[in-house]
Parts: structure tokens; sequence; C-alpha cells
């Protein structure tokens, strides 16, 4: 962990991040595939932990939102992390809404729309099988301290950004993530894993 408690990864990215938004704003689409590629695994991990299985379009909502507004962003890297988390947040909070109005298609209808991926490599599927016991045992928890797990964890914010996200004070989202992280490594030794 960095200085604040954030990943390190992230805060090496955010100097990287923060030229390429500048340079994207500019009109250069090879910097706006560079951010696309450092915010989009945190920003689509957010968001399947609020929207599950829906979360790539819900995210592919967001980048639209994202690309339109652009020029409209003030910020750094970080500043823009954040900022893409709140859209991506509003879209998904959007989708949870529709579905509560609108019936889900049936497993059958599922499963003929399921088209197979482009890759199916041992690695990505033992990744993908830890990434989704990783979300079950975070959506196990109260929305709150999910979020906030999401957001510090995940995404990478700081304890700021991540209540501006969520509307919330600072203390309030360290504390739901504090709780939550806690919440976890006590879920983890009960699955009879290791602790956090």
């Amino acid at each position: 962990m960095g200085q604040g408690g954030e990943p390190r990864r992230v805060q090496a990215y955010d100097g990287e991040l923060g030229a390429a938004v500048a340079r994207a704003q500019q009109g250069d689409e090879a910097a706006f595939a560079l951010a696309y590629r450092i915010v989009q695994p945190g920003l689509l991990g957010y968001v399947r932990g609020i929207v599950g299985d829906d979360a790539e379009d819900v995210a592919s909502d967001a980048w639209l939102e994202i690309a339109r507004d652009l020029g409209r962003f003030k910020g750094d890297g970080a500043g823009f992390r954040g900022w893409t988390a709140t859209i991506a947040r509003h879209r998904a909070l959007d989708h949870l809404r529709r579905q509560k109005v609108r019936p889900r298609a049936t497993g059958l209808e599922n499963d003929v729309l399921e088209l197979p991926g482009t890759h199916s490599t041992h690695d990505q599927a033992l990744e993908s099988l830890s990434t989704e016991h990783a979300l079950e045992l975070v959506a196990r928890l109260p929305r709150d301290q999910a979020e906030a797990v999401l957001l510090r964890v995940v995404v990478g914010l700081d304890g700021p950004a991540a209540a501006r996200v969520l509307g919330k004070r600072p203390g309030a989202v360290r504390t739901a993530a504090h709780r939550g992280l806690k919440r976890l490594a006590q879920q983890l030794g009960a699955d009879g894993e290791p602790g956090v």
C-alpha cells in the first residue's frame, strides 16, 4: 500500500493517466485508449460489484458518457478516476432502477444470446474464478460497505474521492471501508481460506 492507504500501482499510474486525459481532451485517440486501459479494469470491477453480470453493458454506457463529456472534465489522473467512478455509479444505479420495472430475460434467452469469448486460456479462467469469488464475498457486505471497499480497493480512490462519488463524508467512507474489509476477513476465515 502507498501513502494514505492507496495501492502503489494506482498512484504510479496517476501521472500517466492525467497526461493521457489532457491529450485525449485535445483529440488524441491513442491517449483516450491509454486512459481507458488504465481505468477500465478497476471501473469494471466496481460496476460488477453493484450490478453483477450486467457490468460490461453498464460500463460501456458509462464510457459513452465519459467520452461525450471528456471536454468538461477538469483535474488530474486521480480526479479522472473519481469522475469516471461517479459516472459509472450513476449508470449502475439507473440500471438497477430499470431492472425493478422491467422483467429479466429467461434462462433460455440468455443461453441463446451467450456468445463464446475470444480468449479461453487456463490463466484467464483461474483469474475469472478468483475475481468472481472476491466479488461474491463483497456482494455479501451491506451496500455502503461494499461500495466503499470497491471504490477504495478496486478502483483505487482515496477517501475524499470515494466520498465525493458516494455523496458522503470521507470519515463515513473510511469507516464503511474498514468495516467491510474487516467483515471480508472474517468471511474468508469462515470459508476456510486464509484471512487478509
